[in-house]
């Protein structure tokens, strides 16, 4: 039987499963320019809800992935953070990685960095992981200071992303490490969902 989806609590923030109302306010933050700068393209509505209903099949299946981000304070979507296994192509997988995708308007708020925590926490603690890894386009520098923040270490690892085109300005990808050994700890609260 799947696993039953966890919520992460922070003090600001609920990671969460997907719900079908996510869709349009996740559709708009894929359709914006400058929160896709550093992927290949901004999404289609069309786009946006196959990557939705992929998150949320993941969490369903596993218990665990790219959790939906809802603001305590309103109820509002703002995007998503989480773990996932990504591409099997990548120089060093298999890994887990973490992600985050944020809302314009909820950027400079240390939003990023607190919803990471609670996955980091869950990942080494919950998940039992080694490691894990995050990686990013060598021009995100928004991403890459967060990365930093959170206690990620890069050793000069780059590489060229499998799945972009040869030609493609994001081509050229930086990688971060963070061991459960320089993980500082976290407090976790988890809520399972009713089974």
């Amino acid at each position: 039987s799947p696993a039953s989806p966890i919520t992460l609590v922070t003090e600001r923030l609920l990671l969460r499963p997907w719900r079908p109302e996510d869709r349009p306010p996740f559709a708009a933050l894929n359709a914006d320019p400058e929160v896709m700068a550093c992927f290949p393209g901004p999404l289609d509505r069309a786009g946006s809800d196959i990557l939705a209903d992929r998150l949320a099949g993941l969490i369903e299946q596993q218990g665990w992935g790219l959790w939906a981000l809802e603001r305590k304070a309103d109820g509002r979507f703002i995007g998503f953070t989480g773990l996932n296994e990504p591409s099997a192509l990548l120089p060093f997988a298999p890994c887990v990685e973490i992600s985050w995708r944020l809302d314009r308007a909820a950027w400079g708020q240390g939003l990023a960095s607190e919803a990471a925590r609670a996955a980091l926490a869950y990942g080494f603690d919950h998940l039992g992981l080694a490691e894990i890894v995050a990686f990013t386009t060598l021009a995100n520098r928004r991403s890459r200071a967060v990365m930093q923040r959170l206690g990620f270490t890069y050793r000069g690892e780059d590489f060229d992303h499998p799945l972009l085109p040869a030609h493609s300005p994001l081509l050229r990808h930086c990688l971060y490490r963070l061991e459960r050994a320089d993980w500082p700890g976290h407090p976790l609260h988890l809520l399972r969902a009713e089974p």
